[in-house]
């Protein structure tokens, strides 16, 4: 270690006569452990006992104190500064312990001395004797207390591990020293030895020199070194990461070049230039007009005059790959038979007929118009979007579209998008742009005009990213998207010969400006009749194959998927039934395997029972007995139709109205306006005014976990009120809908025939609808109209004439 006391500023010299006159006279005190000495000032660090360090002393207090040792007197005590800055140093300026050490050698310069100094031993300062021309004090030697012999022996041998490891991680000593205190040295000055080479602040240093206890400055070392051994670490490991990464970096550039050498020698990859050729090569061969020649021809030539370590030839390279993976001009031959179509249709989907018929259409008009339109007017009639519940085939019947056409299908899915990008792609500038989902889609096709379909579009959401469903409008409009320009691409693309076919549960939450270009084809739910023929028709066959089984194996009745249909399943389209057949296959497979004896299972109810447990539901849904203040009525959902029963209870109170069930705002007003009827009609209702003034109705509709909403039910809370005040119970068989008004008309509702297949899954034999929904009736089902009466009704007098057991007796 080094300690500098450098030169700062000069004391005026005096002379011999003058020296000596200012020379104070010092006596020598009685006690022979205290001493009196010349100190030595040290600006920065400090000297512990049993260390040698080479000390330059430049200030003048301090060559005052150096020069006066003579041959025999070499004893001096050494004291750091509190503050290094201070030229001058008093007694308030140094700390009140220092070391008492021996000057062995010294050399003189110009205005320097430098003196190799050996540490003795701590020396307490008990008083100032003077401080000009130099520093002369009082001392007295502190000695070391040791108490706790086998601890210190434990720690000494830890300190002695720690710092091999830190001189093992670089830490910098001399070898000499570092082989003495590896040697036979007491504990104390082991540790002021290591205490020396620390790299810690002059204040550390002094607190380890002023504490006498052995133990506590142990652990204040092996604390410091520690925390040395950590820095150590931490750098030691950085730079081993930085090398590591760089000879990484130089090896994978040597071995990517030698690859790249050994490729190009083979003829596998072609630098830029042979890469541009490839590129140019391809260009000829595309029939693309002016504009889009002039642009692709100015990226290739960009690419050609680029480094191939230039980054951006890599985006380059992956937009012109994709510019070539485009079908330009592609096309699939389109067969456009009916009969063809019809069949295809058929064996692929039971029922669906008005679906079907709308398919055909559509397939007749494109194949009128490319023998009759001229080659500029061929752009498709419109874009169809099929709506209905999940489960009943809008996904599947888009692939038996494509199979009918003779054209490619490709199916993205939208159900969760928020970013605009996700539909348009990315603008290159942006580091892993991609293009959008319909020219990735496109691309995947390698065809021009395949049957693209978007399923979910109701599902889309947005965000501060954007608006998916905006960016579809230009692709979904027939004037439009013979030039729709994704941002990735930035050039126009033809999709004016893509059959577009867009899927949905719901129309609510699909944009009106997206919707007006939509031609929207509703799927209604499937019947018992048509759900047992797609059963077996279809899936018995399907599940079979799913679960490694044939018919030799296994077979199932016709009351066995009877059952299977009203007892373990209520949906409006087929997918629960699907998978409900499954695990009866799976069961069966089972049982097939672990019991060697069975070769074959014949499923029929009881064995479903077995296998899938108690039924699940009712063959019928509705009431048991006719009952006072409920009234059946029809409400329609995303996933097809429902029966809902409206139950209300009279209370003794001030004629108010309560609404319980999570109803919406409309279907709120709708329980207003029926209840508001009722009063106005109190009369011709047998409804006396004392009973409505001093009673309140309670209007509730069961399962109030689920939102309810629409005009509809407007009939059957009518029927319902009616019901509890004249104690008149209602029809247990009859369901209704329609919308009343405060004179008591019934207004036309929508979604009849779903409401009509929920109604005749519940087991209602009559349902009354509005007079204007007469015209509906042939849309329903033959199935459904064979088990239900129909009767149209104008009027609430009508309903309550056919809803409620009793006929009302209206007041005198």
């Amino acid at each position: 270690m080094t300690d500098i006391d450098q030169k700062d500023k000069k004391i005026p010299e005096l002379s011999t006569q003058e020296s000596k006159a200012q020379e104070p006279i010092i006596l020598q005190p009685q006690n022979p452990e205290v001493m009196v000495l010349d100190a030595i000032p040290i600006r920065e660090g400090l000297l512990f006992p049993s260390t040698e360090s080479v000390l330059s002393f430049g200030r003048q207090l301090s060559l005052n104190a150096i020069k006066n040792l003579g041959t025999s007197k070499k004893t001096v005590v050494l004291i750091s500064q509190r503050d290094p800055q201070v030229n001058l140093p008093e007694a308030k300026d140094l700390f009140q312990v220092g070391t008492l050490a021996v000057v062995e050698k010294k050399l003189e310069t110009d205005d320097n001395i430098n003196a190799l100094v050996k540490g003795i031993s701590r020396v307490k300062i008990i008083r100032f004797i003077s401080t000009s021309p130099k520093l002369v004090v009082e001392v007295e030697k502190l000695e070391e207390t040791e108490e706790n012999a086998e601890e210190n022996k434990a720690l000494v041998t830890h300190l002695q591990n720690e710092f091999r490891k830190a001189v093992h991680m670089g830490k910098p000593v001399e070898f000499l020293s570092f082989m003495k205190l590896m040697g036979g040295v007491t504990n104390g000055e082991l540790i002021d030895q290591i205490a020396s080479t620390l790299t810690i602040s002059t204040e550390e240093k002094q607190e380890l020199l002023e504490t006498l206890d052995v133990t506590q400055r142990l652990k204040m070392v092996l604390s410091h070194l520690t925390h040395e051994i950590k820095v150590l670490e931490i750098e030691k490991d950085v730079v081993h990461k930085t090398q590591e990464k760089f000879d990484k970096h130089m090896r994978e550039n040597i071995l990517r070049e030698r690859l790249k050498t050994i490729q190009k020698e083979l003829g596998d990859i072609d630098d830029e230039e042979e890469a541009a050729d490839d590129y140019q090569l391809k260009l000829g061969k595309l029939k693309l007009n002016t504009d889009l020649m002039a642009k692709i021809k100015k990226e290739i030539k960009r690419l050609r005059t680029m480094s191939q370590n230039n980054p951006e030839s890599g985006y380059m390279r992956s937009w012109l790959d994709t510019v070539f993976e485009l079908p330009w001009n592609k096309y699939s031959k389109s067969i456009l038979e009916i009969e063809k179509a019809q069949k295809i249709l058929d064996e692929n989907h039971f029922g669906l007929e008005e679906v079907k018929d709308r398919i055909l259409e559509y397939i007749a008009v494109l194949s009128l118009k490319q023998k009759n339109a001229k080659k500029e007017d061929q752009s498709l009639p419109t874009i169809l979007c099929f709506v209905g519940p999940p489960g009943v085939g809008k996904t599947s019947i888009g692939k038996s579209i494509a199979q009918a056409l003779g054209r490619k299908f490709i199916k993205v899915s939208l159900g969760g998008v928020k970013d605009e990008s996700e539909i348009r792609g990315h603008r290159r500038t942006y580091v892993g742009a991609m293009p959008g989902k319909i020219i990735s889609g496109m691309r995947q096709a390698k065809t021009m005009n395949p049957v693209f379909m978007l399923d979910e579009i109701d599902k889309i959401g947005s965000d501060y990213k954007g608006d998916p469903s905006a960016a579809l409008l230009e692709a979904l409009d027939p004037e439009q998207n013979n030039s729709f320009e994704d941002h990735y691409l930035d050039m126009p693309f033809d999709l004016s010969q893509v059959i577009f076919i867009t899927t949905a549960n719901t129309l609510d939450t699909i944009p009106p400006a997206l919707k007006d270009r939509l031609e929207i084809i509703r799927y209604s739910g499937y019947t018992w009749e048509e759900k047992f023929h797609i059963a077996k028709d279809y899936l018995f066959e399907k599940v079979l194959k799913a679960n490694g089984l044939s018919r030799k194996q296994i077979s199932m009745s016709d009351e066995a998927i009877t059952t299977i249909i009203h007892r373990y399943t209520r949906e409006a389209g087929v997918r629960t039934l699907e998978r409900t057949m499954s695990s009866i296959m799976r069961k069966a497979a089972k049982e097939i395997i672990s019991k060697s004896k069975i070769k074959s299972i014949a499923v029929d109810a009881k064995v479903i029972r077995e296998y899938l447990g108690p039924e699940k539901f009712d063959v019928e849904i509705t009431e048991k007995d006719d009952v006072v203040g409920q009234a059946t009525g029809l409400a329609w959902t995303s996933v097809g139709g429902e029966v809902l029963f409206i139950e209300v209870a009279l209370t003794p109170g001030k004629g108010t109205i309560q609404l319980t069930g999570k109803l919406g705002d409309v279907m709120k007003e709708s329980a207003q306006a029926a209840y508001t009827y009722v009063k106005a009609n109190h009369a011709k209702l047998g409804i006396p005014p004392k009973v409505l003034k001093e009673t309140d109705v309670h209007v509730h509709v069961p399962e109030g976990a689920v939102p309810k909403d629409g005009p509809s039910a407007g009939v059957t809370m009518t029927t319902a009120i009616v019901s509890a005040f004249t104690n008149i119970p209602v029809k247990r068989d009859v369901a209704m809908t329609g919308e009343v008004t405060l004179r008591g008309r019934v207004l036309r509702i929508g979604g009849l025939k779903e409401k009509s297949i929920g109604a005749h899954m519940a087991g209602s034999k009559t349902v009354l609808i509005p007079k204007d929904n007469e015209r509906d009736i042939e849309k329903i089902p033959d199935i459904v109209k064979k088990d239900i009466t129909f009767v149209p009704i104008a009027d609430v007098a009508e309903v309550l004439a056919l809803a409620l057991t009793k006929k009302l007796k209206p007041l005198k």
